[in-house]
C-alpha cells in the first residue's frame, strides 16, 4: 500500500493506493486558508498544510479500512513556486508566498533585465522567469523583510517542506526545482550565480537544499511522526514533486504523445518529452518532469477562482451557477469577461485586472455572466494550447483533471473551445494518485526491482469512458470568432 499526498492552494488531499491491483482504496481531504493582501499578496501558513495533511491522511486510512502499518511508501505533490523559509532550527520564518502571489512583480522584472530579458533567461535557464516564480520572492524578502532574510538557513518549496516534515531531510527534486527560476532545466543544477547576484554573501546558496532525481528516496519517515499518524516507521518517502509533475504521472503522461489539462484554482496544460525542447515562446515553460524526462507546460492564474468569485457575487452555489451557464448561448450574447483577477501568466499580464466588456441593456444577465467567466477562463488555456502546438506538441487528445473536470458543462466547453476530444481519468485527483504511483516506483528502484513507471501507470491509471467528450464542431466554429475577439482585447492590454 502507498500513500499519496497533494498539498494544493485550496486544501490537502491524501489517498491510499494498492499498487498491485491498481485500486484506490480510500481518500481524505482538508481545506487551507488563503491569506490575501494588497498588491497581489497571496500567502499561506505552512503550519496549516501540516494540520490539513494529518487530517487528510487519517481520513484516507479510515476510508481504506487498513492499518497504517501496511504503508510501504509515501509520495508528496505540492503547489509549485511557493517560498518556505526556515531558520537554523528548522522553524518557519514567515508565511509562504504562493505561486499566485504577484507582489514581487517589480523584483522579477529587475532580475529578468539582469538575465538579458526573456531571451537571455531562456538561453541561460531554459525558462523565462515570471512573476510567481520563487526567485523574485527571495529578492522581495531581502528588500521588504531584511530581518527575516538575515535568518534564512533553508530555502524550500511547499513539497520540499512537507518532505522535511516527514523525513527531517532538506532536499529538492528536479521537477519542482524547475519552477524556482534559479535552476537550469537542461543541466539539472542550481544557478548559484543568480542567487549570488541577489545576495553576494553566499547566504542563499548555502541555504539551498540538496538536489535529488525523480526516482530517489528522501529517507524514512521520522519515528515520532510515524507513531502519531499510525504509519509504519519503515515507510520510505519518495522524491515527490510539483503538482503538475505528479499530475502528469497520475494521468499516465509519462511518454510523448499525451496532453494533460488541469482545471483547478489555476489552469495548466502540459505534455511530456524525452528531451528538454525549450520553446521560443517564453510563456511555455520547459520544466523537468518527476518521471525522469521534461514537461512543456503553460499555466493560467485564473480559472475556478474566477468562476467562484462570480458565483459569490451572485450568491449562487455550484449547481445554480451551472444551471444558469447552460442557459446562455455561445459567446454569452456579446458579454466578454477577461478574468485577470490575480493578474495573469498566460497571456503574460502580471499587473492586469479583470474586465467585463460588451455590456448592453439586453445582455447583462446572470446566465450570460456565468457563461462569460467560464469562456474567458478557458480562452487563456486555448491560447496556451496554441502555443504548445506551435512549439511542436502535436497531441490531438486531452486528459482532463481537476475539480471542474467533474462538470459535464465544463467538459463540453473545453472540448468545444479547444476543438479537441477529451477524457477524464477515473481518479481526477491525479496529483495525489501520481504521488502514490511515484512512491511505488521509487521503492521498487530502491529495492533493485525492474518495475517501470510506465508499467505502474498502465496498472494504476484508468480512464472513465463515461466522461469522454467530443467537440461539437458547429459550436467550435462559433467559438472561433469569440476567441478572436478575446485575443484582440488581450492585445490591447499588452
Amino acid at each position: 500500500m502507498y500513500l499519496g499526498i497533494d498539498c494544493g492552494t485550496q486544501g490537502s488531499k491524501a489517498l491510499i493506493l494498492d499498487a498491485d491491483s491498481g485500486r484506490v482504496l480510500g481518500q481524505g481531504s482538508a481545506r487551507h486558508e488563503l491569506l490575501e493582501g494588497a498588491n497581489g499578496c497571496r500567502e499561506q501558513l505552512p503550519s496549516d498544510w501540516l494540520s490539513a495533511c494529518e487530517q487528510a491522511i487519517r481520513q484516507a486510512l479510515s476510508a481504506a479500512g487498513i492499518s497504517g502499518q501496511q504503508i510501504l511508501g509515501i509520495g508528496v505533490s505540492g503547489q509549485q513556486h511557493g517560498l518556505v523559509l526556515l531558520d537554523e532550527h528548522g522553524e518557519v520564518l514567515r508565511p509562504a508566498k504562493l505561486w499566485c502571489d504577484t507582489e514581487s512583480t517589480p523584483q522579477n522584472q529587475r532580475l529578468l533585465d539582469h538575465l538579458g530579458g526573456e531571451t537571455g533567461s531562456l538561453a541561460r535557464l531554459g525558462v523565462a522567469i515570471a512573476p510567481g516564480y520563487t526567485v523574485s520572492k527571495l529578492l522581495w524578502t531581502r528588500e521588504r523583510h531584511p530581518d527575516v532574510f538575515a535568518r534564512i538557513a533553508h530555502i524550500l518549496l511547499p513539497h520540499d517542506y512537507l518532505n522535511y516534515w516527514l523525513s527531517g531531510r532538506c532536499c529538492s527534486e528536479y521537477g519542482d526545482a524547475s519552477g524556482t527560476g534559479y535552476f537550469d532545466v537542461r543541466r539539472r543544477v542550481w544557478d548559484c550565480e543568480l542567487l549570488n547576484h541577489i545576495d553576494p554573501s553566499g547566504r542563499l546558496v548555502a541555504a539551498l537544499p540538496e538536489l535529488i532525481a525523480a526516482d530517489d528516496c528522501v529517507g524514512r519517515i521520522r519515528p515520532a511522526l510515524a507513531e502519531r499518524l499510525g504509519l509504519s516507521p519503515t515507510a520510505l518517502i519518495a522524491s515527490g514533486g510539483g503538482d503538475n509533475m505528479l499530475g502528469a504521472i497520475g494521468t499516465g503522461n509519462v511518454r510523448p504523445g499525451a496532453l494533460t489539462m488541469s482545471l483547478g484554482t489555476s489552469g495548466t496544460l502540459y505534455a511530456y518529452g524525452d528531451q528538454p525542447q525549450v520553446s521560443p515562446h517564453p510563456q511555455v515553460a520547459t520544466f523537468c518532469s518527476s518521471s525522469g524526462g521534461w514537461l512543456s507546460l503553460i499555466c493560467t492564474m485564473n480559472l475556478t477562482n474566477a468562476s467562484g468569485l462570480v458565483g459569490q457575487l451572485l450568491a449562487l452555489d455550484i449547481r445554480q451557477f451551472t444551471e444558469l451557464a447552460v442557459q446562455a448561448p455561445v459567446g454569452a450574447e456579446g458579454l466578454l469577461l477577461l478574468p485577470f483577477f490575480n493578474g495573469e501568466r498566460v497571456p503574460a499580464l502580471p499587473t492586469a485586472t479583470a474586465s467585463l466588456l460588451g455590456m448592453t441593456a439586453g445582455n447583462l444577465t446572470r446566465a450570460n455572466l456565468c457563461r462569460a467567466v467560464i469562456e474567458g477562463s478557458l480562452f487563456g488555456l486555448r491560447y496556451g494550447l496554441d502555443l504548445l502546438r506551435a512549439s511542436g506538441n502535436a497531441s490531438q487528445h486531452l486528459r482532463l483533471i481537476g475539480g471542474a473536470a467533474q462538470s459535464p458543462l465544463w467538459r463540453q466547453m473545453v472540448a468545444d473551445i479547444m476543438d479537441t476530444p477529451l477524457i477524464c481519468p477515473t481518479h481526477t485527483e491525479a496529483a495525489a494518485l501520481g504521488a502514490a504511483i511515484q512512491a511505488a516506483w521509487c521503492l521498487a528502484r530502491q529495492q533493485g526491482q525492474a518495475t517501470s513507471l510506465e508499467e505502474l501507470c498502465q496498472r494504476c491509471v484508468s480512464l472513465d469512458s463515461s466522461s469522454e467528450t467530443l467537440p461539437d464542431h458547429p459550436r467550435s466554429a462559433e467559438y472561433q470568432s469569440v476567441y478572436r475577439r478575446y485575443r484582440e482585447q488581450v492585445m490591447r492590454l499588452q
